[in-house]
């Protein structure tokens, strides 16, 4: 059988119907060769400090920062996710051709290539790349399925940001709580959301010190139409006054 793994149930479908797979499993779908399953995002993920060595259970400076010799994954502690990983491990291992069908990106590349490497997959794995989700798009992506080897440089860069990742969010939160959460709160670290709750802060502490100051603007009407001048706002009704000596004899264009 050659299985196909896709990110998500949807997909799977409709993949598999291009395919000719309609016989319905539980967390997968046969026929005509194929075996269509999914994962539901991530189904793994880089593993917990105290999985690397039990000192870093505890939250203490003296074990910062924390870097593993080798970085590893592990499944994420779900029923759900179990399951589908269960099944999709017994697929692979008995697989003739792994197809990725993950979606074209970082992000969809990392997700596949991890579980494919949880479920210790060793036969040949193929990549579907494809940009739309329709059935001529489905179709060409199959006639020309890619080689794994070819999208290594894709992995390795997901791989690379999900490390960076946890390097930052592991090590700058245990700090920042120690030095600063007073014993009462974790203080969370991380490379996408601290940038961005410094920009919402910022952007409050601007509308809360934001002092309205008078304005004027150059607009005229023309056919029940109004129009305005692209000089835009002028801060002083002389500065807007001399601006309208210089136009009011234009052509409105």
């Amino acid at each position: 059988m050659i299985v196909c793994i896709a990110e998500k149930p949807s997909v799977a479908r409709d993949i598999a119907t291009i395919l000719g797979a309609r016989n319905k499993k539980d967390v997968y779908i046969e026929g005509n060769g194929y075996q269509v399953t999914w994962t539901f995002g991530h189904l793994c993920t880089l593993k917990e400090p105290h999985e690397y060595t039990p000192a870093w259970k505890s939250w203490s400076l003296s074990s910062l920062p924390m870097i593993p010799p080798r970085f590893g994954i592990h499944l994420i502690s779900n029923p759900t996710y179990e399951k589908q990983f269960k099944i999709i491990e017994e697929l692979m291992q008995k697989a003739e051709m792994i197809i990725n069908c993950g979606d074209a990106g970082q992000e969809g590349e990392l997700i596949q290539r991890w579980v494919m490497q949880k479920a210790g997959a060793k036969c040949l794995v193929k990549r579907l790349w494809i940009s739309s989700l329709t059935e001529e798009s489905i179709r060409e992506g199959f006639a020309n399925l890619k080689d794994q080897a070819d999208y290594q440089p894709l992995y390795e860069a997901g791989l690379s940001r999900a490390i960076g990742d946890w390097t930052l969010g592991m090590n700058a939160t245990r700090l920042y709580t120690l030095k600063y959460g007073q014993n009462r709160q974790v203080l969370s670290i991380g490379r996408v959301q601290t940038p961005t709750l410094a920009l919402i802060v910022n952007r409050q502490r601007e509308i809360e010190n934001f002092k309205p100051e008078p304005y004027w603007e150059l607009k005229t009407i023309y056919r029940e139409t109004t129009f305005s001048a692209t000089k835009g706002k002028f801060m002083s009704k002389e500065e807007g006054l001399e601006f309208l000596e210089k136009i009011k004899e234009a052509d409105l264009r």
